[in-house]
């Protein structure tokens, strides 16, 4: 087989590979089982995240501004795990770890644009619920639709380029050596890794992107909820702090299960086993998008009564459809 193709341009030469090798879960005992897992997650995220978006769509008590960020991260996590989750079971419990080197960057662009957007609609969310909860009376003068329609619009452009950008650094690379990508999907760190010519460029941008994706909006968020904290305890009465504190508690723990995994993952990098890394990065790419809407209907009054009224109103058509009505 053909192993690599040569381009030549000019006076440098950017040898592709034909193919990439996805290993990461090769090896691991008893991995099958924890492909059955990743297939019921993935599950759980298509039907709830679908049950999100449809009920907003169809309640009109759920057109407020706030819900375009929840019907947003429900979108995003939907289709992040739909990239990611059947590729992942496709690769190893159907044994077809071989990607095209075009695939694998389409793969890249697609799973890291839907990843980056989830902390930064954990952010817009944190905003709202700041502005709720210190600017009570300026809230819909400062939350509208439009202002949250051209957030998630930002967020948007801003992931998509950051991410074309990722792509174009690593079609600058010339790949000589191996071609075996050492994690579960076409990870962006593993591959320029492999490149045989200068890296310094895709390190700093790698370095870059986790500062401003995944840390900048940790420690917004984190200083958001210490003001919110540090304002409810001006707050006259008990019962007031409680009803402030149960409308983040939602968007606490999303952020939870969100930045949780990945901050332990970070700080037992070099005492966990290669192994025990592997599913634990896995886990943090797949337990949000399934988590996330069973939290949101269980823990948000206004989703939780619109999920109860439809299944009410589909009982009662099947009651009548059952009486001949």
């Amino acid at each position: 087989m053909n192993f690599v193709n040569s381009d030549l341009d000019k006076n440098i030469t950017f040898v592709r590979p034909a193919y990439f090798i996805i290993s990461g879960f090769s090896g691991i005992p008893n991995i099958k089982y924890y492909y059955v897992f990743l297939f019921l997650l993935f599950i759980v995220s298509v039907m709830g995240n679908t049950v999100v978006m449809v009920i907003i769509c169809l309640d009109q008590k759920l057109r407020a501004p706030k819900y375009i960020a929840v019907f947003n991260l429900a979108f995003t996590d939907l289709f992040g795990s739909s990239a990611l989750l059947p590729k992942v079971l496709d690769i190893f419990l159907f044994d077809h770890p071989y990607i095209s080197y075009n695939d694998c960057l389409a793969f890249l662009f697609f799973y890291y644009t839907l990843f980056y957007m989830q902390p930064l609609n954990l952010v817009a969310l944190s905003y709202d619920r700041t502005i709720a909860i210190i600017f009570p009376l300026h809230y819909h003068a400062k939350v509208t639709h439009r202002f949250m329609f051209f957030l998630i619009g930002f967020f948007w452009f801003f992931s998509i380029t950051v991410t074309l950008t990722l792509v174009c650094l690593l079609t600058r690379h010339s790949y000589c050596n191996s071609v075996v990508i050492n994690s579960y999907f076409c990870d962006y760190g593993q591959i320029y890794r492999l490149a045989c010519d200068d890296i310094t460029p895709s390190f700093i941008f790698s370095a870059l992107l986790t500062v401003l994706i995944l840390w900048l909006p940790l420690v917004f968020i984190v200083f958001t909820y210490i003001y919110i904290g540090f304002t409810l305890t001006k707050v006259a009465t008990v019962h007031e702090r409680v009803k402030a504190f149960k409308t983040c508690t939602a968007h606490l723990s999303l952020v939870a299960i969100f930045f949780l995994p990945l901050l332990i993952v970070a700080t037992l990098t070099g005492v966990m086993h290669p192994h025990a890394r592997m599913i634990n990065l896995s886990l943090t790419s797949a337990f949000p998008p399934s988590l996330n809407p069973v939290i949101y209907v269980l823990q948000t009054k206004e989703i939780k009564e619109s999920v109860k009224k439809l299944f009410k109103i589909r009982s009662h058509d099947n009651l009548l459809i059952v009486k001949g009505v």
